[in-house]
């Protein structure tokens, strides 16, 4: 068996922006190595330095040389081949006697990092795996606080030993650039970023992340001041279009009536999503406001479900003062529920500036129907039984010609604890002109933890059964109840007999 080589990525500096993964495999290994240069300090050891732990083998990967002139038949690159020729034999050493090997590196292996010339030389023989890190570039765009690009922008890496002419004529058309390796191509680089127009740009970042970060104008920064580790950077030009500061809102917010289905988020639209997300106060009845998720940003006014219109003008009030108020409704907002009285108060003419929208829901004459099958399918009138907001009368009346046209009547607020006779005079009034036989779908509770959903007919219906959670849904002469799958379906065919 093998060791393992790991190339791990430390990040620009910061020992916190280490990865996870990169702690881990340090903590880990047979065998730590790391690059230096003969002064045999070595940055990447000191980043990683509080993963290592006593008993790893350390081994010391020295340059011989830098910068300075060498007698090595082959010239500077030459004396390189051999120093990493003579590396990669150590730790294939360490490979071929079973031992895990981690080669640190600064910023991301493979960009510009020490550890890719391991990775040529050993990657094909043992098994290996690179973990990435933050470059530099990152970890510089980072500090400066600024974008390095935004939708269609390209961003063009460079290293400052590229010939001067090259490096201007790459800069004068990129949308945002780096440039790496500055130290002694300082003075080369800021000479091709003045003839490529694009000096007043650019940022000097040294360091970056670290406590000895620095950052400036490049063109404010003195020659022989930029050691290794530092680059020059170009930001995106967004960095010229960051939005001013405005002055706080004084003018009214507005007012979203919001229908959140009938039970749930699986009902909530992605509409409705949108708007309690961006909302600063949630308005409603008690019940109805505890279905929104808590946000500890917004304010929640709960209230009784008998305060309608003290509720919508709680809620414009809201709005005159600035605010983006959610007034939410179970099912859909306008019906038999707060869109109408919200619009209605809003008509009173101090709050003309408010604007107002009605955000829809999923019914529940609808959530219903579709667990019942399709008895809407054909004409239908939606009604309330309750009494409390119009009188009997009217109620009556309107049951019967419902009767007599042979629509689908969806009924809703059949009963409550103060209304109990409603639903059997209903049944009664209906009876009149529909044959017993007629199928009736009883809803109680669709989409919530207690959902049941009944198939009667109207002479059997019960009115002792029924309560305020439930919905009634009355079919027509045509609405059949078919078995499928060992329960009864309901639907009203499109077509009426002629």
């Amino acid at each position: 068996m093998t060791g393992t080589l790991y190339g791990v990525g430390l990040g620009p500096g910061d020992p916190e922006l280490m990865t996870v993964k990169a702690a881990r495999l340090i903590g880990a290994a047979d065998v730590i190595a790391y690059h230096a240069a003969r002064h045999g300090r070595s940055i990447a050891r000191s980043i990683a330095a509080h993963h290592m732990r006593d008993g790893q083998v350390e081994e010391l990967l020295q340059y011989p040389l830098t910068t300075e002139t060498t007698d090595h038949p082959g010239g500077y690159q030459g004396a390189l081949d051999d120093f990493y020729a003579d590396c990669a034999a150590r730790l294939a050493a360490h490979l071929d006697a079973g031992r895990d090997v981690v080669v640190l590196c600064e910023g991301d292996p493979l960009f510009y990092g020490s550890y890719m010339h391991m990775h040529k030389r050993l990657a094909h023989r043992y098994p290996a795996e690179v973990v990435p890190g933050v470059t530099s570039i990152a970890g510089a765009s980072a500090v400066l606080g600024r974008p390095l690009v935004e939708r269609d922008e390209t961003l063009t890496v460079l290293p400052g030993t590229l010939p001067a002419d090259v490096l201007a004529e790459k800069l004068r058309g990129a949308d945002s650039a780096a440039v790496l390796k500055l130290g002694r191509t300082f003075e080369k680089v800021r000479d091709a970023l003045a003839e490529a127009g694009r000096l007043d740009e650019a940022w000097y970042v040294e360091r970056a992340t670290t406590d000895a970060q620095r950052v400036a104008p490049l063109k404010d920064v003195e020659p022989g001041q930029a050691p290794y580790f530092s680059l020059a950077l170009i930001p995106s030009p967004a960095q010229l279009t960051f939005v001013p500061e405005t002055a706080e809102r004084t003018g009214p917010g507005e007012v979203a009536v919001v229908g959140l289905g009938p039970a749930g988020r699986p009902w909530l639209t992605p509409e409705a999503q949108e708007v309690l997300a961006g909302a600063t106060d949630l308005v409603g009845y008690g019940p109805y406001v505890d279905r929104v998720a808590p946000n500890p940003r917004q304010n929640r006014h709960r209230t009784d479900n008998r305060v309608e219109a003290e509720r919508a003008r709680h809620a414009l009030d809201l709005a005159v003062a600035g605010a983006r108020v959610a007034v939410v409704s179970s099912g859909d907002p306008g019906v038999f529920a707060m869109a109408a009285a919200v619009l209605e108060a809003a008509a009173d003419p101090r709050y003309a500036d408010v604007p107002v929208r009605v955000v829809p829901g999923l019914t529940a004459a609808q959530a219903v129907a579709s667990r019942a099958g399709a008895p809407l399918g054909h004409d239908y009138c939606v009604l309330s039984l309750s009494d409390q907001l119009k009188p009997w009368e009217v109620v009556a009346g309107r049951i019967s010609a419902a009767a007599r046209a042979d629509l689908v009547l969806a009924i809703y607020n059949p009963a409550s604890k103060t209304r109990t006779w409603q639903v059997a005079a209903a049944r009664d009034l209906l009876l009149e002109h529909r044959d017993p036989a007629t199928p009736v779908v009883v809803g109680r509770d669709v989409g919530g933890a207690q959902e049941s959903v009944a198939v009667t007919t109207l002479g059997d219906l019960d009115p002792a059964t029924i309560d305020m959670r439930c919905l009634l849904i009355i079919g027509s002469s045509t609405t059949r109840v078919v078995e499928r799958a060992g329960r009864a379906t309901v639907y009203t065919p499109r077509r009426y007999p002629a």
